[in-house]
């Protein structure tokens, strides 16, 4: 670190994100998801033209935010297209963050934000579940940011739960990361449309797979997507190409292909979860793309010298555990095949 850092910043422990490996390793480390996008989205991209490439796109993404509108049944002002919900993320905690609580347990990303927006963070922790307990957010005087469903536990709220924290203190906000909702829980962008005291976040890298395509989007009231539209003026305007907007659009409108391949990734999920507890592993009910799965390091260590890549953390709470993303049928099979090598090693 310089000398010349800002000296509030000293002890901000950056995010870490998840290993890229450099040889052939089945990855399931990252909540990638294992089919490729739309077709449609493919075709958006490649209809761009490269003298495209030379001008500033439209900082609105309209066509995108439109679309994502048109999908949920809102005013295209109570819609704002980012460079991945991690974007909106950041925007949130800078114009809604000066007091904020979240679990113990959740995005590790919540702590890096709010260091790097010198939030004052509070934190709850989970129940012996590993559920939300929605007491400790129901008039709390915070902004209150939960992802549901969790990560990386994979288990959510019901939407009812989240609007029994929103009517708790209408003068507060409550933002809703909606990553993985797609794939088993139920969006609150419902209550975005009769409460302004609520903002839901999403992202396209999960159930849409355009996670290199860096695309996210917020949805609340204008009055608030005006406020996250003052802190993205105030860093970024054109922090969107064409090739993510026309992909985005393309996405948000093939809901047939989305149907497809989520409910694929739900039912392969559960085979899993499934294969797991007969080996004897406790699976985390899970409303994701990912299992949060008994075995520690060890278990980790065991399944990468078999070239399976899975996430693990060091911190107290997640010592225990093993994070596994959903892959193919195939790929799930190879990483049962590969944990009873383990347990007959072990047993040996």
């Amino acid at each position: 670190m310089s000398r010349f850092i800002r000296k509030d910043l000293l002890g901000l422990t950056p995010y870490s994100p998840g290993q890229q490996p450099e040889e052939e390793m089945i990855k399931l480390n990252t909540n990638e998801n294992p089919y490729p996008p739309s077709p449609k989205a493919a075709d958006a991209i490649q209809k761009i033209s490269t003298d495209d490439l030379r001008l500033y796109w439209d900082p609105e993404a309209s066509e995108a935010k439109n679309a994502i509108a048109d999908h949920y049944h809102i005013e295209s002002s109570r819609v704002m297209v980012t460079n991945g919900s991690d974007e909106a993320l950041a925007f949130a905690f800078h114009a809604f963050g000066e007091k904020i609580c979240f679990p113990e347990i959740t995005y590790s990303f919540y702590k890096v934000f709010a260091g790097a927006a010198g939030s004052h963070a509070f934190t709850f922790p989970l129940k012996k579940d590993m559920t939300i307990d929605i007491k400790d957010y129901k008039g709390y005087p915070a902004t209150v940011i939960l992802a549901n469903p969790n990560a990386p536990t994979g288990k959510a709220l019901c939407r009812e739960q989240i609007r029994e924290i929103v009517l708790s203190d209408p003068d507060r906000l409550v933002i809703i990361d909606e990553a993985y909702v797609d794939f088993g829980a139920e969006s609150c962008i419902p209550l975005v449309k009769k409460h302004d005291n609520i903002m839901v976040i999403q992202t396209m890298s999960k159930s849409r797979s355009l996670a290199a395509m860096r695309i996210g989007f917020a949805v609340g009231s204008r009055e608030i997507i005006a406020d996250m539209n003052k802190i993205k003026y105030s860093f970024n305007p054109y922090s969107m190409g064409p090739f993510a907007a026309a992909a985005a659009k393309a996405a948000m409108e093939d809901e047939e292909y989305f149907r497809k391949t989520t409910t694929e990734i739900i039912k392969t999920r559960e085979l899993a979860a499934a294969g797991l507890r007969d080996l004897g592993f406790e699976v985390v009910p899970s409303k994701t793309n990912f299992l949060l799965v008994s075995g520690g390091r060890e278990y980790f260590e065991k399944l990468k010298e078999r070239k399976i890549l899975t996430r693990y953390w060091e911190e107290d709470l997640l010592r225990n555990w093993v994070r596994i993303s959903i892959g193919t049928p195939e790929q799930m099979e190879k990483l049962l095949e590969a944990t009873k090598e383990i347990i007959c090693e072990k047993v040996k």
